[in-house]
């Protein structure tokens, strides 16, 4: 037996003024197949008082508490990334941000290619690393790794450059805490400003803008964090996994808790992802797997466009292309989920925390009443702490570990 779980990066979200969100707009006949065979209900991944980011959330829904467990985003994906951290080390996710005139207009950098963000982040370690305790990694698109090596202070406060677009860069630049964390935040200033002069003049720059697209012309350092100490999910669950993503974060999640991270071809971490590809490899991860965590980003990339119609697309590719193809090739003797992480609302373009619906299924269980996988599952339930939810679902569905 084994357990798919498919997690919806931000795809709950807020009604319109026509009371409608994405989700009750799009047509999704494949997660409803699976609240209507199985267990529906709401979670709340956030605990109360922590950030509402996916990292907090996913690991939530992996079964760990994030109250015990979460040091940061940054450290999440230096693992995905297999950069080795020290227990005195910052780690730091950086993005590629389009600035124009001081002001911060996308988080994305226009979700520049990640050949050309590679050669844009080696162009700045090149240049600014050897003069500082500092260095880049390149990643997907616009997503990056910064690490302070030793002796810097996490006391410092960076915001999420998603939350604070349109705002002035200087008045949401990183603040220090407390006088330990002044020279952490003067050294970032500092980065960040120096890269905006570099990035400007590089020729990268300059042909995106002749093409009509958005610069990638600043760096942005946040989610810092020190090295995380997870028990192993082996140990914790008595069940091996795997884990598959395009995003470093969720990648990092799972191999600091001793998951399989499973790469596949066409991932992209945006709207135009390998679907199927997604799907094939669960399914394939089964033969030797007890849980396959398969991630997808699309729908929290609408939500931070604030594009309605755009985000009713992503569920329904999910639908179709992902939990469709799941429903297809998995035997009766397998398990299938369907969760979202957090609501990123179209109207506000960011995270939120609050309660989220959730369905699980025996593909051997027959349909009974008709659900639709919708926000409206929320208001007919109690609500569950996230990181409780995996122990719930293996229950229900009869999970027993398989001998080693």
């Amino acid at each position: 037996m084994g357990l798919v779980v498919v997690i919806g990066d931000g795809m709950a979200d807020w009604p319109d003024e026509r009371g409608r969100t994405p989700l009750s707009e799009a047509h999704h006949p494949n997660m409803d197949e699976v609240a209507s065979r199985g267990i529906v209900g709401a979670v709340e991944p956030i605990p109360k008082g922590m950030e509402p980011g996916s990292d907090v959330a996913i690991m939530s829904l992996m079964g760990y508490d994030p109250r015990a467990y979460y040091t940061g985003r940054g450290p999440l994906e230096a693992a995905a990334m297999g950069v080795k951290l020290s227990g005195e080390d910052l780690a730091f996710r950086c993005n590629l941000v389009t600035v124009e005139r001081g002001v911060l207009v996308d988080y994305a950098a226009g979700h520049i290619g990640s050949e050309e963000a590679a050669e844009l982040i080696g162009y700045l370690s090149s240049t600014l690393a050897p003069q500082s305790s500092l260095e880049l990694y390149a990643g997907v698109s616009y997503r990056h790794l910064l690490v302070l090596r030793g002796g810097f202070s996490g006391n410092v406060k960076c915001l999420p450059p998603h939350e604070v677009v349109g705002r002035r860069v200087a008045e949401v630049m990183v603040k220090p805490l407390d006088d330990e964390g002044r020279p952490t935040a003067e050294l970032l200033n500092s980065l960040m400003m120096k890269s905006l002069q570099l990035l400007e003049a590089h020729p990268i720059n300059d042909r995106r803008l002749r093409m009509g697209l958005k610069p990638a012309n600043m760096i942005w350092p946040w989610g810092h964090g020190r090295k995380p100490s997870l028990p192993a999910f082996t140990s914790a669950y008595g069940l091996r996994g795997s884990v598959i993503s395009a995003v470093d974060l969720v990648k990092g999640l799972g191999l600091c808790a001793g998951l399989r991270a499973i790469e596949v071809p066409g991932a992209t971490g945006y709207l135009d992802t390998n679907y199927e590809g997604k799907a094939e490899h669960a399914v394939k991860a089964l033969e030797e797997d007890d849980i396959v965590f398969v991630h997808i980003e699309a729908p929290d990339e609408a939500g931070h466009a604030g594009d309605f119609e755009l985000k009713v697309r992503a569920v329904e590719d999910m639908d179709r292309r992902l939990v469709g193809k799941l429903l297809d090739e998995l035997g009766e003797d397998h398990a299938i989920a369907v969760l979202c992480d957090h609501a990123t609302p179209i109207a506000l373009k960011t995270h939120v925390e609050g309660p989220v619906p959730y369905a699980y299924a025996k593909l051997s269980w027959k349909a009974g009443q008709r659900r639709s996988f919708t926000e409206e599952l929320v208001l007919r339930a109690s609500v569950i702490d996230g990181f409780k939810l995996l122990g719930r679902m293996l229950r229900d569905l009869g999970f027993t570990p398989r001998a080693s």
